[in-house]
């Protein structure tokens, strides 16, 4: 088991924001349950639209021994569900999917889940990408949360219209080629605006999200420690960055899923958008008038990042955790995860998907027939690895969202700056 995080002593010094109560996931009698031969019923908790509820069904076919009770929910519905049962020490499912943007909340109470290396997860270790795997794990690479699912690599979405207009190329190599560092993004912009009036991209928060997502050391380290303060750290660069494209004049003022935002994908009032695969679903549901006019290219290096996705993981209270196992390695294996992304738009993290033709040949009509996921294929092949986020993590992050906001409407970018950080110490000190 490899494990590439430096945080080695999260173990030791994370203060626990359970109540910890006499229940250990992984031991022995958890890891045989199921074993007797007999009829075995398994609660599976979901959310989102991911289609498992169909390849469960499958799966009981296959395995007629085996009953799945499926219940999804909404993601913060969800997540708040099962942090109380695991606090409480009881009612939680046998199974249960962690967003990654939650995950860290979890992890601090590995007592109350299974380990699944001790079910012979380590023998499919290999099929997945090494940073999704990696995220997976405890600090010091010995205890495995969940299995990986889907995730969420960036591109670049861009309206070949609004880009024809500009006197820039459309071809999605050429717009590569062109577009391929932080300056050359900028430069892009300003000849957009120029020929154009329309804004480079959406909202000052995507702007943000360019170079704040890729970065491993953001808000928090996993003592809790607030790091933003640090000389050379990421978010100010980040922070900085977005402030210089909204200074330059190429920023929207489109919230992203706001019905103003909609209305500007669908009719082109801004030239692109720095969106995960899932975007592309949103996209072929909601913008009509859109179709054809998108295409998608790789970001540069410093963009490339994930956003979104998820891991399916064995709480420990578990009378059966090997037949959950089995199931579960079942679910995400490859062939299912082509399944899901074919059924539901979940990006796969088994990179032999990417070698299907079933996958490789999958021409996009939103987007001129692009094959839009080799596109994304690529990017998640371009991340480095898995940010460190931690319980207040959004809390942290919606000051500083909001001290861009404030820039955007007249503020001055320092002075927010220093009251954003100054917030977020309050919070990390409640």
């Amino acid at each position: 088991m490899k494990r590439k995080s430096k945080w080695s002593l999260l173990g030791a010094t994370m203060i626990l924001t359970f109540s910890l109560a006499a229940c250990s996931g992984g031991d022995e009698d958890n890891a045989s349950g199921g074993g007797d031969g007999g009829k075995v019923e398994l609660d599976f908790w979901a959310f989102g639209a991911t289609g498992y509820d169909e390849l469960a069904k499958e799966y009981e076919k296959e395995n007629p021994n085996v009953t799945i009770k499926f219940k999804s929910a909404e993601t913060a519905e969800h997540h708040d569900a099962l942090f109380t049962a695991l606090s409480a020490g009881n009612g939680a499912p046998d199974i249960a999917m962690l967003e990654v943007d939650q995950f860290d909340r979890f992890k601090v109470a590995q007592d109350r889940f299974t380990n699944l290396y001790d079910l012979g997860a380590e023998e499919v270790q290999d099929q997945y990408l090494e940073w999704k795997w990696n995220a997976g794990e405890n600090a010091e690479g010995d205890f495995l949360f969940g299995l990986p699912t889907d995730i969420g690599p960036k591109a670049l979405y861009y309206r070949t219209d609004v880009f024809e207009a500009a006197g820039l190329p459309t071809d999605p190599a050429e717009v590569e080629a062109l577009i391929n560092s932080p300056e050359a993004f900028k430069e892009a912009g300003l000849k957009i605006k120029e020929e154009t009036g329309k804004p480079l991209v959406d909202s000052i928060e995507i702007a943000y999200r360019a170079m704040l997502d890729p970065a491993v050391d953001t808000y928090l380290n996993p003592d809790g420690e607030l790091l933003i303060e640090e000389k050379g750290n990421a978010v100010k660069e980040a922070y900085d960055y977005a402030v210089e494209l909204d200074e330059a004049g190429i920023v929207g003022k489109f919230d992203m899923w706001t019905p103003e935002w909609a209305s500007a994908v669908n009719t082109g009032d801004f030239a692109a958008e720095i969106g995960a695969g899932w975007l592309k679903g949103w996209m072929e549901g909601n913008a009509p008038d859109a179709v054809g006019k998108f295409k998608v290219a790789t970001l540069p290096k410093e963009f490339a990042a994930n956003w979104g996705g998820s891991y399916i993981a064995i709480p420990g209270e578990t009378e059966n955790a090997q037949a959950a196992y089995d199931f579960i390695e079942w679910l995400v294996s490859p062939e299912n995860q082509l399944k899901s992304f074919q059924s539901n738009g979940l990006f796969p993290s088994a990179p032999a998907v990417y070698e299907m033709e079933e996958f490789s040949s999958n021409q996009d009509e939103f987007f001129g027939g692009q094959v839009s996921s080799e596109v994304f294929a690529e990017a998640a092949q371009d991340i480095d690895g898995a940010v460190y986020k931690g319980e207040k993590y959004f809390a942290v992050h919606q000051e500083v969202s909001n001290a861009l906001k404030n820039v955007q409407d007249g503020g001055d970018p320092e002075k927010e700056w220093k009251a954003a950080v100054k917030r977020a110490k309050d919070l990390i000190s409640r």
